[in-house]
């Protein structure tokens, strides 16, 4: 009996996927985030909302996670976070017909929001590992591999979004006192003046501690601030802190001097125009070669040693190979982006935009429809430009027809 109810409830939350994926995700710009959180806060408009987003967005990707080989949908790994989020939709499900102005009913959801953005807190890691074990047992090839690209950075991006909403909700509903003392001028995890050079500051000295303990030492930060709008005046942008965190040149600095008495100091410059945001991140760890660059912004790509998964009271610096893909994805959420430009033999710039404008930071989000899924299914042709051998080719062993 107990399996014959679990068919029906697979079978049932199936064809619930299979109708929210018809639809295509709302798009929140960060004024529309920033004005309902301080102006018209109201939990049960954000159950309403909730309730019905929150299953477009998760039933979109569930479906694109079905569109892997059948292989790695097998891994452990990836089971573990599907069955997440088949529970966490089944329990957003269960609110759709239940009356909004039930305060009992409000109040179970706010407690129903924060245990799924608890249970999703390792989807990340869980999610590599799973790469990690299909590259293990059957080797990847390069449309597997390209796929796979393109399914994590889509899947990655919906995972932001949705701990997104998730954050908005608990931290502006979710608790006792209504303002975090901690940081009293957020709006939920937002910061409507947000001091860019003071979050860079922070990230420096949690990189600063994680250096010092693996490497013994650390680069020290030179830092440059450019306000073109209103000169002389701090760069403040409406942003949310804690998406700034994704960054570290700090590793590739200390392994390419290694045991140097002094190390070269990472340099960030931050500028604010009409239109963007830019902070440069200059570093001296002797750059990469011109072919490398884009194997940086893949998920199979690190020159870390990889991480165990047990967990662990010392964060290594790099692990997965996910720190610049994911930093670029939490760039482009809201219309930004990420881009590296290197010396080999010397060092790299990150440079980092992001929307001045809170009316032109509007969250990108993956759609699934019959674009997406023909770029699971089409078989990639053969490239059209020639590709050049390793050895350049012995021209007194040519023969002219």
């Amino acid at each position: 009996m107990r399996l014959l109810a679990f068919l029906m409830k697979s079978c049932s939350l199936g064809k619930q996927v299979d109708y929210y994926s018809r639809f295509s995700p709302s798009p929140l710009s960060m004024k529309q985030f920033l004005d309902f959180g301080s102006e018209n806060a109201c939990e049960r408009t954000s159950f309403v909302f909730l309730r019905q987003e929150l299953p477009v967005r998760l039933a979109n990707i569930m479906k694109e996670i079905n569109l892997l080989p059948d292989n790695l949908l097998k891994t452990p790994s990836v089971r573990l976070v599907q069955s997440w989020y088949m529970q966490s939709l089944q329990e957003i499900l269960d609110f759709k017909d239940k009356k909004s102005d039930d305060e009992k009913i409000i109040y179970d959801f706010t407690d129903a929001v924060i245990k799924i953005r608890n249970r999703h807190n390792d989807v990340i890691p869980t999610m590599a590992q799973g790469v990690v074990e299909y590259k293990e047992s059957y080797g990847v090839d390069p449309v597997t591999s390209q796929n796979v690209q393109y399914f994590l950075d889509r899947f990655y991006m919906s995972r932001i979004s949705i701990r997104m909403l998730l954050n908005q909700h608990t931290l502006l509903f979710g608790g006792k006192v209504k303002v975090n003392p901690a940081h009293p001028k957020q709006i939920g995890s937002i910061d409507p003046h947000c001091r860019v050079v003071e979050v860079l500051k922070d990230a420096y000295e949690n990189a600063r501690r994680l250096c010092d303990l693996y490497y013994m030492n650390s680069p020290e930060l030179k830092l440059e601030e450019f306000n073109a709008k209103e000169r002389g005046k701090p760069t403040t942008v409406v942003y949310v802190p804690s998406h700034l965190y994704h960054m570290n040149a700090m590793r590739a600095t200390m392994e390419f001097h290694g045991d140097a008495a002094e190390f070269p100091a990472i340099k960030v410059q931050v500028a604010l125009g009409h239109e963007d945001l830019t902070v440069k991140v200059s570093d001296r760890g002797g750059g990469v070669p011109l072919r490398k660059i884009d194997r940086l912004f893949t998920y199979t790509y690190s020159t870390a040693p990889r991480p165990r998964m047990e967990t662990s009271r010392a964060t290594p610096l790099a692990g997965y190979g996910y720190g610049l893909p994911i930093s670029r994805l939490y760039a482009r959420y809201f219309q930004g982006d990420l881009k590296l430009y290197s010396l080999e033999g010397y060092g790299t710039d990150a440079v980092i935009y992001i929307k001045a404008l809170s009316t032109d930071s509007i969250e990108r989000l993956p759609v699934y429809n019959k674009s997406a899924w023909r770029h699971y299914k089409t078989m990639h042709e053969a490239d059209d430009w020639c590709v050049p051998s390793k050895e350049p080719k012995d021209m007194t062993t040519f023969r002219s027809f």
